[in-house]
């Protein structure tokens, strides 16, 4: 039983991580460099991200700087955050590309605001799913005799509690996020 719960346990977390790396590429009022994480640049014939053709930091709260490994490549980058859903206008300074990141407005904060909401309750049903999926795999081991009515019991409160665990670390976060977005 250890092993099935060791499995809820380290499943769960991968959605927490997933979730995580989601809600950093949402942006909030100041310059934060993974919002440029999902976007991609067409690199002699192939599809890259953008960290791994350039560096990307945060200069001061409103300033994010991308800096080319490559220089050629300058204008496919910039192409590329234009053209990305971030509302971004990048400034190409010959060897680094600007972007000013500008303040978000209250009709723009509600809306990331709830989109961070949707995406905390996506992950929290995957959470319930590996809930779901563990007690049916310790039901099964119930029915094979490998458990008895007791441990079944003792297993699935377990498996409640690692499963609440994760979804307050979630709504913890969100908690967090929500108040970056809105913070002017």
């Amino acid at each position: 039983m250890k092993s099935v719960l060791k499995d809820a346990e380290k499943r769960m977390q991968q959605s927490f991580e997933a979730f995580e790396s989601n809600l950093s590429t949402v942006r909030t009022g100041r310059a934060n460099p993974a919002v440029l994480n999902r976007i991609n640049v067409d690199y002699y014939g192939s599809s890259m991200p953008l960290n791994q053709v350039a560096n990307i930091s945060a200069t001061d709260p409103r300033t994010i700087v991308v800096s080319p490994f490559d220089k050629s490549i300058m204008e496919i980058i910039e192409k590329a955050i234009l053209e990305s859903d971030l509302g971004f206008n990048p400034n190409n300074q010959g060897e680094n590309i600007f972007i000013n990141v500008p303040a978000l407005n209250d009709e723009r904060r509600k809306v990331l605001v709830r989109t961070t909401k949707n995406m905390a309750e996506e992950s929290r049903i995957s959470i319930r799913n590996v809930r779901h999926d563990i007690n049916d795999e310790l039901k099964e081991m119930e029915k094979e005799n490998l458990l008895t009515e007791d441990d079944l019991r003792l297993g699935k409160e377990k498996v409640q509690e690692i499963t609440d665990s994760f979804i307050k670390k979630i709504d913890e976060r969100l908690k967090v996020k929500e108040a970056d977005i809105l913070e002017v």
